[in-house]
């Protein structure tokens, strides 16, 4: 029987809460990377999920990566598929088109960073733990997109700098790099999840166009990797749904007669 390691709960309000549950770090396995997998595409198919928030079970971690007594166990070739499994787990959650959000509840190193940065937006409790990407201290690189990921959040240079060092670091500098959005301050991991969940609520039906949020994200995410000319007609692509949508009929006709909308989503 195969342990239940990523818990998957939709709220009433549209919020998908997935939590990695591996004690005592959340360390994630293939088989984690499979059911988180697997809670990706159960939300991104379900027309009721707005936004994907994403956690780590307890109070001390979000996630610390991948097992490493279990990695240090596999055969290299093994390895590359783990490896491979875990850029497109994380790559389509990168490209679903609905906004995720990673609470970062506690230390948030290799792996776990690497996962959180798969996110479009990032909130860490204040004082819960470190963040950063020490593989170069395991003799590997950050092989779940980290070096990708940390290039683009924050420059060639510092990447670099942070992954040749793999220093590990407070969560207020990480928000002063950008690879945080905000630090919250919380007495505890269930007040934070209250106070990121808050945030979450910020970009549902009816007071936000949750389709149109996650349009821009497919716009940005894809039009950063392509030529501009390219993202440009993605851009005007993605626009051209919107203009077909309910939600878009909805706020024009709100903004014509100077209401506020009541957007559903589609």
């Amino acid at each position: 029987m195969t342990d239940t390691l990523i818990d998957y709960r939709r709220d009433a309000d549209g919020i998908a809460l997935v939590t990695l549950d591996a004690p005592p770090a959340n360390t994630y396995s293939y088989e984690m990377m499979r059911q988180l997998d697997a809670a990706i595409l159960e939300a991104r198919m379900d027309d009721g999920v707005h936004v994907i928030l994403l956690r780590g079970a307890g109070e001390k971690f979000f996630c610390a990566g991948s097992d490493i007594r279990l990695l240090a166990s596999m055969a290299p070739r093994y390895k590359y598929y783990f490896c491979l499994h875990a850029n497109e787990t994380l790559n389509r959650l990168e490209q679903t088109p609905k906004l995720v959000i990673a609470a970062l509840n506690g230390h948030c190193v290799g792996g776990g960073l690497e996962v959180a940065m798969a996110a479009d937006l990032r909130f860490a409790r204040k004082g819960a733990g470190k963040i950063g990407l020490p593989e170069v201290g395991l003799g590997v690189l950050p092989g779940s997109g980290g070096t990708q990921r940390l290039s683009r959040l924050v420059g060639k240079a510092r990447a670099l700098e942070l992954m040749a060092t793999g220093r590990l670091f407070e969560f207020e500098e990480a928000r002063q790099m950008g690879i945080v959005n905000d630090v919250i301050q919380a007495p505890d991991a269930e007040a934070f999840l209250a106070s990121v969940r808050a945030k979450a609520l910020e970009f549902v039906p009816p007071g936000r166009a949750s389709r149109a949020v996650g349009l821009i994200k497919r716009a940005v995410q894809t039009g950063a990797e392509v030529a501009f000319t390219e993202a440009l007609a993605l851009e005007r692509e993605l626009q051209q749904q919107l203009f077909e949508s309910e939600d878009a009929r909805e706020g024009l006709a709100a903004h014509l007669e100077k209401r506020k909308p009541s957007f559903k989503g589609r």
